[in-house]
């Protein structure tokens, strides 16, 4: 990489900061059950980072597994519950709505915490978490995340939230929704699988 003056991908991560949890029961209703027969059956959320001008910026997303499609998006300067309640807020909104969903995410502080457990139980939502120290029971984003930073963020220096806004603009709306094929799907992209199953 240094003879073809490549520059090296990311490994930096964010200094882990210890934040009291509000757990209460946090029961796995979704059991690593990924692929639900309906739309808006089961959303999942998670939080990642990006660097952004030397410091972390957070993409939090909310998807649908039925389809893998990311129906919301956002980022913010600290992984918060503001942060993880915005995001749940747009989802709503845009699959107008819906009630009676299951909503799975690991046990971060954010989703644990009651402000952000009232919001889901006065949408209507059961709300899943995944077992303690096993991410793989939220694969589904997680491997979103994975593509993602292989795919866009690693590749890209950002100075601004407003320039990663624009780049996962691109990336979300513009291809992985829209064209990006998934096994899962039938190598349908999540907006073709949602169209054809409206369309029986």
């Amino acid at each position: 990489m240094k003879s073809m003056a490549l520059p090296k991908m990311s490994t930096s991560k964010p200094v882990s900061v210890k934040i009291q949890s509000e757990q209460g029961e946090c029961k796995n209703h979704l059991d690593q059950r990924f692929n639900p027969s309906a739309p808006n059956t089961v959303w999942a959320g998670d939080i990642t980072y990006v660097r952004v001008a030397g410091r972390f910026c957070y993409v939090c997303v909310i998807m649908d597994l039925f389809s893998r499609k990311v129906i919301a998006w956002k980022t913010g300067m600290t992984a918060d519950k503001r942060l993880v309640i915005d995001t749940f807020t747009a989802a709503c909104v845009k699959r107008g709505n819906p009630n009676g969903v299951l909503f799975h995410s690991d046990r971060g502080c954010q989703y644990t915490s009651k402000d952000f457990r009232k919001t889901v139980d006065n949408a209507d939502f059961v709300q899943s978490f995944s077992a303690k120290g096993h991410p793989y029971d939220n694969a589904v984003v997680e491997s979103f995340f994975k593509y993602l930073k292989k795919e866009l963020t690693n590749r890209h220096s950002y100075s601004s939230i407003k320039e990663l806004n624009m780049s996962l603009f691109e990336y979300v709306e513009g291809f992985y929704n829209k064209s990006r094929p998934h096994s899962s799907n039938g190598m349908l992209s999540p907006v073709e699988k949602e169209v054809a199953f409206f369309n029986r």
